[in-house]
Order: C-alpha cells, then structure tokens, then sequence
C-alpha cells in the first residue's frame, strides 16, 4: 500500500502545482495556469468510468486480474502521458494541454482501481492501518514530484524532469505485477441490460437503499462541501502565489514540498491515531474546522515576502491539518461503501469530495485578479459554514455507529 500510495502521489503535482511553475516561465497568465493546471479536476469525475473497473476485465491485462489488470494499464498511461508532455512542451500549448488531460485521466483511473483493492483486500478493522500507510506513500509521492522537481528545476530543464519522473513510475509497475489479486468473485452478468443495471444503477441506488433519501441526500451534500477549503488551495494559484511572495524555486521546493511534506505525514499519522481513539466521524469534524482555519495562515505571506520564517510557519500549520483531515476522511468514506460496489462507490463518493473545491480552484486565477490572494484565502475558510452546518444535522446519524475506544 506504501508503494501504490507513492503511484498515486507522483502524477498528482505533475498536473497541477508543479506543472503552473512550468507554465509561469513559459509566460502562461495566471487565469490561463489555473485552468491548464485544473487538469486534475478529472479526478473529481472518476465515478463516471469506475463502473468499467468494477464489470469489465481488459483484454489481455485481464490475466493480472479485475484490480491489477486496471492498476497496471493506468500507470502505464502515466508513463506515456508524462512522455508525451516532456515531448510537446507548453510551447505547442494545445497538445501539451492534451497529453496533461491524458495523464490526469490515467491518474484518476488508477486511484479508482487502488482504492477499490484497498477495501478489498483486508476487513473494515485493517483500514486504518492501510490508509495511514498509503498516506505514507502518497506523501512521498509529492514530495518527489513536487520538492524534487522544483528543486532540479533550477539546475535542469523541466523536459529532463518529466521523462526521469516517467521512469520512476517503472517501481509502481514492479509493485502491482507483484501483488496478489483480491479475493472478490463477481458472476457475469447474463444480459446487456442486466450489466448495465449491475455496473451503472445499482451501484448508486444501493446507497440510498441503504441510508434513505434523507439521509443519503444530506450526507451527499456533505460530502460535496467538507474539503472545499482544502482542495481551493491545492491547485494552481498556489505556485504563482509563492513566486509572487518573492520566494525561489529551490525555497519552495524545500519548505513547502520536502518539510511540509514531512509535516503532513506527522499530522496523517496523529489523524489516523484520532480515529482510533474517537472514530471516523467525531474527529472528521474538528478536522475540518482546523484545516479550514489553517488557510488564513498563509495571509502573514502578503505582509513579510521573501520571509522564510513566515514561510514555514504558515506551511507547518496548513500541512499538519490537511494531513490530519486525511484519515478520517478516508476512514468515513469507506465506511460507506458496499464491497459488492467498491470501485464505483467509493470513486462516486471521493469525486463528490474533490468536485466543488476543484471548481472554485478553476476560477482561482479570476478571483485572485478581482480581489486579491487575501480575499481568495479568507473565501476558503468562510466556505466551511455550509457543511458545518449539515455535519451537525447528520450528527446523531453517525456518532452513534462509531464504538468510542477507552484506551
């Protein structure tokens, strides 16, 4: 799990924060990086192609097996795709933009297939432990592909950078021809309609079967809105606005990728600590509240520019508590989950999370024109009232599921 979490990781930042730096020094406007750099956004309409992961074994890979086969041709999609984008360069913009679309979507479909073998292969009690270490692993993978990258940046071109981050993808190849295939048996379908109906309907109204209409409607709702604050700084105004405070490449990559990585990693791991002792549930509150908060860290920025002390004392807080809201989030996730469903489900309920976060980091770049990055960091935090809001309607719901460890 530590290495498919590395396999998740690395094409992320590609698409997105590392890739805005590329596209700054290739004179690319902010609005137009914060949309190039929105590739990652396919990853909030995964659930669309996971009922394929869930019913259809590909030809050929299919002799790895359902999750393997998908896990395999995916990362061999990133492969390509960073290939392509080391071969095209931002100054053949269309194609470039084309090749990140295809590394993004390469990416989305292999978190579809890892997260489904994750739930598959150990029992609702192994969870917390295969989440903290894919955490480990996903860290790592961002703290290759961010603080590595930027770092090399000022010594290499970002062409060079791109092919030798293909070539480390070849590790996560090893790993999931390695691996053993879950245990899960799936009868074929007999008809179309009966594959249809099994891949596209049931997946979705077996949730609302499950919890109700109510229910079900608010915790969808939720789910849209808890990490909007989060995910409206992950994108790409975060790149420009560094370069912006006066910091250099080889500056960001160090605090903000390699020790705010480790920080994040520090706060996973105290967050998956919390769900043990308190459950998925209590502790996905505070969590939010405190990730939401740790945005308005990065207003001291706007006052002390170049100021590394500010820097890393913004990064330390922001990063623990994104770090922190992982586990529970996750945990809570997949808690929801059908096993009969995997792939579908949990990719439908993790694209809800991403979506609405996403879009506003969409339009980032017109915010920040309009109003300022003071303005934008201060909208993220107030983004949190709604699902504070439906998290105390939902309470009694879900408080009451979770057993409370005494220890």
């Amino acid at each position: 799990m530590c290495l498919l979490g590395f396999s998740s990781g690395l094409p992320f930042l590609l698409v997105a924060g590392t890739l805005a730096f590329w596209l700054k020094e290739n004179g690319i406007v902010l609005k137009d990086i914060t949309m190039i750099a929105s590739a990652g956004m396919t990853y909030a309409f995964k659930f669309v192609w996971a009922p394929l992961l869930d019913h259809w074994r590909l030809p050929g890979f299919g002799r790895l097996g359902q999750r393997r086969g998908w896990l395999l041709l995916a990362q061999l999609g990133v492969i390509v795709g960073l290939l392509a984008m080391a071969a095209l360069t931002p100054h053949q913009l269309m194609p470039f933009v084309a090749a990140t679309l295809l590394v993004a979507f390469m990416g989305a479909t292999q978190d579809i297939a890892i997260d489904a073998y994750r739930i598959e292969i150990a029992p609702p009690s192994a969870q917390g432990a295969l989440v903290a270490t894919y955490s480990l692993g996903y860290r790592l993978g961002l703290l290759v592909a961010g603080a590595l990258a930027l770092i090399l940046a000022d010594h290499i071109p970002w062409t060079t950078i791109y092919t030798l981050l293909s070539a480390v993808m070849l590790l996560p190849v090893l790993t999931t021809l390695m691996i053993r295939e879950p245990d899960i048996r799936r009868p074929a379908p007999a008809t179309w309609r009966q594959a249809m109906r099994e891949s596209v309907l049931d997946p979705f109204t077996d949730f609302f079967r499950r919890y109700g209409w109510a229910v079900a409607g608010l915790t969808l709702l939720f789910i849209l809105l808890f990490k909007v604050p989060e995910q409206a700084i992950i994108g790409g105004v975060m790149s420009p606005f560094y370069r912006d405070m006066g910091f250099s490449k080889t500056e960001i990559g160090a605090v903000t990728k390699i020790y705010g990585i480790w920080i994040g990693i520090a706060g996973a791991f105290a967050g998956g600590a919390a769900v043990a002792r308190w459950g998925a549930w209590r502790t996905l509150g505070v969590c939010i509240v405190l990730e939401s908060c740790s945005n308005l860290l990065y207003l001291m920025l706007l006052g002390h520019h170049g100021n590394l002390a500010a820097l890393t004392m913004a990064i330390s807080g922001q990063n623990f508590a994104e770090g922190l809201l992982g586990p529970p989030t996750v945990a809570f996730l997949s808690l929801l989950v059908n096993r009969q469903h995997t792939a579908t489900q949990y990719a439908l309920l993790s694209s809800l999370v991403n979506l609405p976060g996403k879009a506003l980091g969409f339009f980032a770049g017109g915010i920040v024109t309009a109003m300022g990055y003071g303005g934008y960091f201060v909208i993220t935090v107030f983004s949190m009232l709604p699902a504070m809001l439906l998290f105390a309607c939902l309470w009694r719901r879900f408080s009451k599921d979770e057993p409370v460890s005494s220890g």
